[in-house]
């Protein structure tokens, strides 16, 4: 996966007083550095996004947290063109016909599993479908 020059001091930045969440995505970028090694990776003021040809997933803390989040999560995005229904799915919108926007909570290291993956996957593969 390339990574921009700055990228490990810009992730250390990004997560500064949240090294749960840091270790977390840790384990993420792991995972999908592995199924995605053609891809890249930035590291941007909200969010950290992830690219093919295009952006196809991200991974942020939360903002606007939900009373009923977890005090320490990482929130991981994927766009897909269909609403998942899965209770991992936090919150889902439908910004374009046809694109949904799909917020996962990710509370411990082993949930970033094979279905986690899978999306991330369908989410590449729909992502790289666009003109």
């Amino acid at each position: 996966m390339r990574t921009p020059e700055h990228y490990a001091a810009d992730v250390l930045f990004f997560f500064d007083g949240h090294p749960e969440e840091l270790a977390l995505y840790e384990a993420l970028f792991r995972a999908v550095e592995e199924a995605f090694p053609e891809g890249s990776v930035r590291v941007q003021k909200t969010q950290i996004s992830f690219y093919g040809r295009h952006l196809f997933a991200a991974a942020s803390l939360p903002v606007r947290r939900r009373k009923d989040w977890p005090k320490i999560c990482l929130v991981v995005t994927v766009g897909l063109s269909y609403r998942l229904d899965s209770p991992r799915v936090a919150a889902a919108s439908e910004p374009y016909p046809g694109r949904w926007t799909h917020h996962i909570l990710v509370t411990e290291a082993g949930q970033i599993d094979e279905e986690l993956m899978g999306w991330l996957r369908e989410a590449w593969d729909f992502a790289e479908s666009k003109r």
